[in-house]
């Protein structure tokens, strides 16, 4: 599982190396995942006393769970970083499904013009085009991407980094 979780992260990473695409990135990625929220917690599982559970909160936890096991500290600051997400995706989902479905499609269809316009700084198309899973792999990239410039995770880094040749683009000769 983790070795898969690597192979994920160094393809990422392969095709995010301009600035401005990375840029664009932890504005994007952040609008589409808050958008999906917003659209699942309005697909309710099961209902408590206290409260219920969502397709959004079913989703992410499974998510979370998933990068707490493959690298601990960027799965813990997911927690926090996605968690308020969810929590202010299911203040927006309980002010009515119409108005969710018309903050999902906004931020769905900005979120993806964003990621677009940085992926032309790139020069190369998204990973996801190539890798469908990757939509899965990009909030935890971020997270680690600032642990990186912060000089933290090294170890994490150089396991991307030396995988990450392979998903390069080939010289043109």
């Amino acid at each position: 599982m983790k070795s898969w979780f690597l192979e994920q992260l160094a393809m990422y990473s392969a095709y995010h190396q301009s600035g401005r695409n990375q840029a664009t990135h932890h504005i994007g990625v952040p609008m589409i995942v808050f958008s999906l929220l917003v659209l699942t917690s309005t697909v309710p599982i099961m209902a408590f006393e206290s409260g219920r559970l969502t397709l959004a909160s079913l989703l992410m936890g499974v998510l979370l769970l998933y990068y707490i096991l493959n690298s601990p500290l960027v799965g813990t600051i997911a927690v926090f970083i996605y968690g308020a997400l969810l929590y202010g995706a299911e203040m927006v989902a309980f002010m009515g499904t119409g108005f969710a479905t018309k903050v999902f499609a906004l931020l769905f269809i900005f979120g993806w013009i964003i990621q677009f316009i940085g992926h032309v700084f790139e020069g190369r198309k998204p990973a996801l085009f190539d890798n469908l899973t990757q939509v899965f792999i990009a909030p935890a990239f971020l997270i680690a991407e600032v642990l990186f410039a912060l000089k933290l995770e090294l170890g994490l880094k150089a396991e991307v980094e030396a995988r990450a040749g392979k998903y390069m683009p080939k010289e043109q000769p």
